[in-house]
């Protein structure tokens, strides 16, 4: 018997594996096709899933967080990435072109409101979706927060993590000029855009791999190599919204702004030991809203695999199911 819950797996705490009953590719009328994906019950409680990354795309474990005979759960891959075309483009591919997704496939299933979870850049989307519509959302249920400050992108690209996983850190930065790590951001965005596909992928798995061997309490940074492609698209969004500060008017622009969604009850997941979100963030979105419920969980990480993250988040679901929440 584990001493600990958290320490069991992720997967036995959530739902069955599910399809969708309905699948589409919806064009957005700029050039992006947005694959979309509906499960659990057609006439069930709305829940709009939000992905990481930004690129990381969704997951059929997504799916499994929700009692199928409960909600109605809508996953979309975001602009250029997962099934979404064209794969890897930058183009028309904005914080506020993520938006106005979510709005018209909102209104395109004739949902009034909906439910917004969402995990790391997922929950900076959901929070940023509340605040542009805040009728159109009924509660945030968000994990990992990342707030898209430049505190938060100095932490992770500035040497903050690297502190901590120095080994880790040397591989990611050994790729660059000594001159040019200091600003590994803009560094990146050189070789990831290129044009030249050999060396868009080299840099792109060594992006992806830095995130990776740092998502995980358990891990002891050795993670096997990201697949070039999905890597060089995961890496080139990544870096685009970072390189653009997630597109957003201002420095602290979410916290700021919190005023706006109040009213919205709201969960806040967060792994204590977060190397690429530190729980600071999770904390001071904490004290900005007063409706939300915060939830530190002990040994855990940023990853939504981590046992401890992902039973919170099902019991979170299944009290909002019972009303209890």
């Amino acid at each position: 018997m584990d001493k600990y819950p958290d320490q069991k797996r992720a997967v036995q705490y959530l739902y069955p594996p599910i399809d969708p009953f309905d699948q589409r590719v919806v064009d957005m009328g700029d050039g992006h096709r947005i694959y979309v994906e509906q499960c659990g019950n057609p006439n069930g409680i709305p829940v709009v899933v939000l992905h990481g990354g930004p690129g990381g795309g969704c997951s059929p474990a997504m799916r499994r967080y929700f009692d199928p005979d409960v909600y109605r759960v809508i996953l979309f891959d975001q602009r250029g990435c997962g099934r979404s075309r064209p794969t890897a483009s930058v183009e028309d591919n904005t914080t506020w072109h993520l938006i106005a997704d979510i709005e018209r496939l909102r209104r395109l299933f004739e949902i009034e409101d909906w439910i917004a979870f969402g995990g790391s850049w997922g929950a900076t989307l959901a929070l940023i979706y509340a605040q542009t519509h805040p009728d159109r959302v009924n509660r945030l249920v968000l994990r990992g927060v990342f707030l898209a400050t430049q505190a938060e992108l100095d932490w992770f690209y500035g040497g903050g993590a690297g502190k901590f996983w120095p080994e880790q850190w040397a591989k990611f930065t050994s790729l660059l000029p000594e001159h040019e790590v200091k600003d590994a951001i803009n560094a990146y965005h050189k070789r990831l855009f290129s044009g030249d596909r050999a060396t868009e992928i080299l840099y792109a798995r060594a992006w992806s791999h830095w995130e990776n061997a740092l998502a995980s309490i358990h891990t002891n940074g050795s993670v096997g190599e990201s697949p070039g492609e999905y890597a060089r698209t995961f890496a080139r969004l990544e870096n685009h919204y970072f390189r653009n500060k997630a597109f957003l008017e201002y420095d602290g622009q979410i916290l700021d702004q919190m005023d706006r969604i109040a009213h919205i009850p709201g969960h806040i997941v967060q792994g204590r030991y977060d190397m690429i979100c530190p729980p600071q963030a999770a904390w001071k979105l904490s004290q900005h809203w007063p409706d939300a419920e915060l939830k530190m969980v002990r040994q855990a990480g940023h990853a939504l695999s981590e046992p401890g993250i992902s039973v919170e988040l099902v019991r979170i679901m299944d009290r909002v199911a019972e009303g209890a929440a």
